[in-house]
């Protein structure tokens, strides 16, 4: 569908890029990602994804807001607090862009409701805070043939990865170990560190929604903001895999 004059204002600044332009961003109205976790990760992600046109944004949280997320979760203000996650966020898009739609999921994923979503979209983005979580997005994933973005952050540090399943290098490849150690402290993060984070898996959808660039497929981007240094990790997929091994 030809963008109108008020999506051409809008996104007049991706409409100059070669490698968006009408066509580019027109892909863009059309897509559908999907968002586990409207927290730290999920505030940014979400933003950003909702400034660039995407068409419809799906958010999957079952809490709700509370003071202290305040000090990262940019997408809820402290009239959000008691409120649930995804209703927070839908009324902070809404006034970012009104013309998106937006799918909210007001519970956790889990294998069974995974199968019934997950088709619908033709991105994920993990912005989940628990590991448990992570490796069932990562298996949710590969079982319906879409595309993830996998992300964590802890005190000053993040990390992330995108995986096209079946091709590239995936979250079980690389982490081995299920289930977080039993009465674990969260320790941060500082609230600018999911903001980076976050930021940087949206621009990974953007990338693969639009085959664009080169995006984090069999590579782990870590970033320490203390010493604000970055690296690229090369990875090897990992052939006794459980998920996407042969």
């Amino acid at each position: 569908m030809p963008l109108n004059e008020l999506q051409k204002e809008r996104y007049a600044r991706h409409l100059v890029l070669d490698e968006i332009g009408e066509t580019g961003q027109e892909k863009l109205l059309l897509s559908k990602v999907l968002v586990v976790g409207a927290g730290g990760l999920g505030s940014p992600a979400a933003f950003y994804l909702a400034a660039a046109g995407i068409g419809t944004i799906g958010l999957m949280d079952g809490d709700t807001v509370d003071l202290s997320n305040l000090q990262r979760q940019i997408l809820h203000t402290t009239v959000s607090v008691g409120q649930e996650k995804v209703g927070s966020a839908v009324s902070r898009l809404h006034a970012l862009d009104p013309g998106i739609r937006i799918e909210t999921y007001p519970f956790r994923l889990t294998g069974g409701n995974a199968r019934q979503i997950l088709p619908d979209y033709d991105f994920v983005i993990d912005a989940t805070d628990n590991f448990d979580s992570k490796f069932l997005i990562a298996k949710a994933c590969h079982d319906a043939g879409k595309p993830y973005s996998h992300a964590g952050i802890r005190q000053f540090h993040g990390q992330t990865m995108t995986v096209r399943p079946g091709e590239m290098t995936c979250y079980r490849c690389i982490f081995h170990e299920e289930g977080i150690p039993s009465g674990e402290i969260p320790r941060g993060p500082v609230g600018a560190v999911p903001g980076i984070i976050g930021s940087i898996q949206a621009m990974e959808a953007i990338k693969v929604l639009l085959s664009i660039g080169t995006p984090l497929y069999n590579s782990l981007l870590t970033c320490d903001c203390l010493s604000m240094e970055f690296r690229k990790i090369p990875l090897t997929r990992d052939p006794e895999c459980p998920f996407c091994g042969t």
